[in-house]
């Protein structure tokens, strides 16, 4: 699990779907898997509305906001 600010992904429940990256490209990326990763020196506090948006997006709960 990795986390930037009040944002936590789980890339072993990840299923590669990419709603977190078309939601919010400033925050997630995936990697050549598919499998996503948090875009390096982005602070997700910037971004609450899109992570919020991602998280409920994510059809694996990979994504978890947890708030300010």
């Amino acid at each position: 699990m990795s986390a930037t600010g009040p944002v936590k992904v789980n890339r072993e429940r990840c299923v590669g779907a990419g709603n977190c990256v078309r939601v919010a490209p400033e925050l997630f990326d995936q990697d050549d898997d598919g499998v996503v990763r948090l875009v390096p020196g982005e602070d997700a506090r910037g971004y609450a509305p899109e992570a919020v948006e991602a998280a409920d997006l994510c059809p694996a709960a990979a994504i978890e906001y947890l708030g300010e």
